[in-house]
């Protein structure tokens, strides 16, 4: 089952440090946005690798968000099923995949009463969002404009990508409990050598510290 990852507190304090690739402001700027078009809320997966979002969003009222986790409906949910299958977007009224447990019925007694979703991205990291109207269908320019909000948001939380095989073997050393002085000495480095190297991982990791950078490593399966 997807977890909240946190979301605005990774955000601000783990993610947005460097912008190259994840724009602190500029995803912020999205999600703001998209509350603005979303009346009703929303749940944002951006991502999802491993079954598991790297960032995960909602806004939706907190009762239903409590009914959806404890019932585990992210594993079961059709609006789901349509983003892993389909990139695009459509109205939850047009998605006719099968309903077994009545989700999109229960989502209406929480007022959630109309949506649309929206899938972009490759099925290996693909972001899903789902918004909430509670008055009446979202209009073919709303769903247009989100669209092109998910677009923003899926670039500006792409993780890198990779790590050079020295930060790799530097970062893994340390997982594995090594101090500074014993990975270097392993590796044949100084250890002036070998701090450098993970100051490269923190840069290009977008991390604070090095414990941030191995944690982020880990969450990207970088190491």
């Amino acid at each position: 089952m997807w977890r909240e990852n946190e979301p605005y507190e990774i955000l601000k304090k783990d993610r947005g440090m460097h912008g190259s690739r994840l724009d602190e402001v500029s995803l912020q700027t999205c999600l703001d946005e998209l509350s603005r078009l979303a009346p009703a809320g929303f749940s944002a997966g951006l991502h999802i690798r491993f079954a598991s979002p790297l960032v995960y969003v909602r806004t939706y009222d907190d009762a239903w968000i409590k009914v959806y986790d404890e019932n585990a409906y992210a594993l079961r949910d059709p609006l789901v099923f349509w983003g892993l299958g389909v990139k695009g977007h459509t109205r939850w009224s047009a998605i006719k995949l099968p309903d077994p447990f009545n989700i999109l019925g229960q989502a209406r007694r929480f007022g959630l009463n109309y949506g649309a979703v929206v899938s972009c991205g490759p099925i290996t990291s693909r972001s899903i969002v789902g918004m909430a109207h509670g008055t009446r269908e979202f209009t073919d320019d709303e769903i247009n404009h989100a669209a092109d909000i998910v677009q923003k948001m899926h670039l500006a939380a792409e993780p890198p990508t990779e790590l050079t095989p020295a930060q790799i073997e530097a970062l893994r050393l340390l997982a594995d409990g090594d101090r500074h002085a014993a990975a270097a000495a392993k590796l044949g480095i100084s250890e002036s050598a070998f701090k450098a190297r993970l100051q490269s991982a923190r840069a290009r990791l977008g991390a604070r510290t090095t414990a941030q950078a191995l944690k982020k490593a880990r969450e990207y399966q970088l190491i």
